[in-house]
């Protein structure tokens, strides 16, 4: 049954985990009604660019470049909603003024954080499969799916989105959430590697990029997606399973210290 919560002395019936979970799930669908077609055809294009821009620096690409670089953007289009996407749109409800309202909903906070990761990956889905047929008729690869690529998704898009959900909420400067989420998008694509192998990195940056989530989740999903490209499988699951609990952890504080 259904708490209840008091407002001016009268009785007002909680709503259950399941109905917040899917009103907020709508509200938030209903609130990118607009941007997120965009969105999603955004994502698809650059997730093309990627696969077919990338044959251009080669007369022929080798395989396995190709392969580093269809199985690489998946994960960019699957991480990118939530870990950019999702801070630029909490600072335009903060200057809309409709933040303080929705915290201020009696919808518990791990619903609302649900709804958000449900349409992130709602967006990046089309474009990751878009991607990956692009690639298979341009390069002529020859992807190999296991049943590893579902927790693998599922994974990668939680920790991008919960990553980018503590961002949204711990912030409160609007315009500092927007710079962050753009110095996000510049470290992603250009210093992770995700598109790329790591040893091709300076040993620095490499080291950097071991302790960070995005190399563990390009060799996640790579596995899903090819045998014998990649290792460290179980070490890769497991870093990026921590940074899903950190992100997780720092959104319900910053959440918190709003309620």
């Amino acid at each position: 049954m259904a708490s209840a919560i008091r407002l001016e002395g009268t009785a007002v019936p909680r709503p259950t985990w399941r109905h917040a979970y899917l009103t907020m799930t709508g509200w938030d669908l209903a609130g990118l009604r607009l941007e997120l077609p965009l969105i999603v055809v955004v994502q698809i294009l650059s997730g093309i660019g990627f696969v077919l821009g990338i044959g251009l620096f080669f007369q022929r690409i080798p395989a396995q470049v190709a392969l580093y670089v269809s199985t690489g953007v998946v994960v960019l289009n699957l991480i990118l909603v939530g870990l950019i996407v999702g801070p630029q749109n909490t600072a335009d409800q903060k200057l809309a003024g409709t933040y303080e309202y929705l915290r201020a909903l009696p919808v518990p906070a791990t619903a609302a954080a649900g709804a958000w990761f449900t349409v992130a990956l709602i967006a990046s889905l089309p474009a990751a499969v878009v991607s990956l047929v692009i690639a298979e008729l341009r390069y002529g690869i020859s992807f190999t799916i296991t049943p590893s690529i579902v927790p693998a998704v599922l994974l990668t898009a939680f920790t991008g989105t919960m990553l980018g959900y503590a961002l949204s909420h711990a912030i409160d400067d609007p315009m500092r959430t927007r710079l962050i989420a753009q110095m996000l998008v510049f470290f992603v694509f250009g210093f992770s590697p995700i598109l790329y192998p790591a040893s091709q990195q300076p040993p620095w940056l490499a080291t950097i990029s071991w302790w960070l989530p995005f190399e563990h989740m390009a060799t996640i999903v790579r596995a899903g997606l090819t045998t014998g490209v990649v290792s460290g499988i179980g070490r890769s699951y497991l870093i990026v399973a921590i940074w899903g609990i950190v992100g997780t952890a720092l959104s319900a504080r910053a959440v918190g210290r709003r309620a």
